[in-house]
């Protein structure tokens, strides 16, 4: 490799999440050590990755089928859809175990400063999803942020017209958490979330 591979490697990397300049510069200096070890099958992983992943049409998920294999399971419940964000929402909720229905990822958040607009999003294929007669209840589980309140906000109002049942996360005391530590904007909403003991 030439100086200016060795950098453009640096500076693809360098765009990951959670890497910068220098952890990219490391993380290069890393994979080029350990060629037949990491470099060759990460290569390897990632050109199956491109070739093979791709995104469900029903729900937005990343898999190697489309419908993908949550959509298809037929063990999930049809009648409850839980709408996030994004695909990391959705494979959070996955690990947790705690939800046993279809998902439907947003990707993303309104967000006028952005200029992320309702068309921008994936809203009008869940009202599509919400209108047909199996689904009873649309969770939304958008973040806690401005964005997100404001997108549940826009989905709630548009879900109006259908005949189904619209909830929301609540929101909280974590588990295990100590008042003393907590934020006054996460106190303030398990005041008001509050529920008989």
């Amino acid at each position: 490799m030439t100086t200016s591979e060795i950098e453009r490697l640096i500076s693809l990397l360098a765009k990951l999440p959670g890497l910068g300049p220098r952890s990219a510069r490391r993380a290069a200096l890393h994979l080029l050590k350990k060629k037949e070890s990491l470099l060759s099958p990460l290569v390897d992983a990632l050109t199956r990755a491109a070739d093979q992943i791709c995104t469900c049409s029903r729900c937005g998920n990343l898999d190697v089928e489309d419908p993908c294999s949550i959509c298809t399971d037929p063990r999930r419940k049809e009648q409850v859809i839980c709408v996030v964000e994004e695909i990391a929402d959705l494979w959070a909720l996955e690990r947790s175990g705690a939800f046993r229905g279809r998902y439907h990822v947003l990707g993303g958040t309104l967000s006028a400063l952005d200029g992320i607009g309702p068309e921008d999003l994936h809203i009008t294929g869940l009202v599509e999803r919400a209108s047909g007669t199996q689904v009873e209840e649309v969770i939304l589980a958008t973040n806690a942020t401005v964005d997100g309140q404001a997108t549940a906000h826009y989905i709630a109002d548009r879900l109006g017209t259908c005949s189904v049942t619209v909830t929301r996360l609540a929101h909280g005391l974590p588990l295990g958490g100590e008042l003393d530590y907590l934020d006054d904007g996460t106190l303030t909403t398990a005041l008001k979330a509050r529920r008989p003991a």
